[in-house]
């Protein structure tokens, strides 16, 4: 992107995408960035023609969807088409859906980015990402940054993530069975207050989920009943999850997003958000579903124990 052009990300994004667009894209390139919810395109419309009056073009609309950390879902084909007609770059962050339930490019996206790191390797022992494009012209442009800058995996690396990728079908299959599950779980468990999982009916996009994945995924976003305290309880006595920030392995993972993985998102962005202390974020893995849920059962009954 040019100098004094302007990016306008979804405002519910993955706290170290916030961090580096906050306070590194914006202080050190000149590039703005606007935060703002996808929900209503009219809002985003209006935010490019805002952009273009204090002569800063919009270039480049950043959705994920689902959403790190409340799983919102955004409309990738409406988006889409309001970007390419603002003469912007839709990039769609697929890091949660993986490109075996949801393909970002079919639906107008003209970049996709992963972090490979997770469902695509699948084992936790690979730190990779990748930029898929459609386009020739955005590919050659890419390859040639790539090079320039020096940004290339080792061999080995390549060949675990090749390794993952070939029980992707299997894995995300077997962990997105396991997830429904546990939703439906938590959703009727006395120690949750709200449950957030695309494939539940009572998820407010339940329908364009099901529209444009192909399926639900693995992440599972819910609200302990209590606050801090609680929340902290749980995940001090979980164990078969294990408690860290990162996603999308064969093995369940529990953290903390305000404490955690959005800890550097400001308070007041936090508060909108509604990623408060009470909040717990969910990668589930492809471990027995009975274990699992015995698991966050006796975890939650700890939490509520102290109320």
């Amino acid at each position: 992107l040019d100098h004094s052009s302007a990016i306008i990300c979804i405002d519910d994004v993955y706290g170290g995408t916030q961090r580096y667009f906050r306070r590194i894209v914006n202080p050190s390139m000149n590039i703005a960035v606007e935060f703002v919810d996808f929900d209503d395109t009219t809002v985003v419309q209006e935010l490019i023609a805002s952009c273009e009056a204090s002569n800063r073009s919009a270039k480049l609309l950043w959705l994920e969807t689902p959403t790190n950390p409340t799983l919102k879902i955004s409309d990738i084909h409406q988006i889409a088409k309001l970007a390419h007609a603002n003469g912007c770059l839709l990039a769609v962050d697929n890091t949660f859906c993986s490109p075996y339930f949801q393909s970002p490019l079919e639906l107008g996206a003209d970049l996709v980015v992963h972090s490979v790191t997770k469902y695509i390797n699948g084992h936790s022992d690979v730190v990779m990402g990748i930029v898929c494009t459609n386009d020739d012209d955005l590919y050659a442009r890419l390859k040639f940054i790539q090079n320039g800058v020096g940004a290339v995996p080792s061999p080995f690396d390549c060949f675990l993530a090749h390794r993952g990728l070939k029980t992707l079908h299997v894995r995300m299959e077997a962990s997105a069975r396991n997830a429904f599950a546990i939703a439906l779980f938590l959703e009727q468990h006395r120690g949750v207050k709200k449950t957030l999982y695309p494939g539940l009916p009572s998820h407010p996009q339940h329908e364009l989920a099901k529209k444009q994945q192909h399926g639900f995924g693995a992440m599972i976003t819910f609200y302990c009943v209590g606050g801090k305290e609680q929340a902290s309880i749980f995940l001090q006595n979980l164990k078969v999850f294990a408690l860290a920030e990162s996603l999308g392995a064969v093995e369940s993972l529990a953290e903390s997003p305000s404490l955690m993985t959005h800890a550097s998102v400001p308070d007041d962005q936090k508060a909108k958000l509604h990623i408060d202390d009470s909040l717990i974020r969910l990668s589930v893995g492809i471990e027995s579903c009975q274990d699992l849920i015995c698991d966050l059962d006796s975890a939650l009954e700890a939490a509520i124990a102290t109320m």
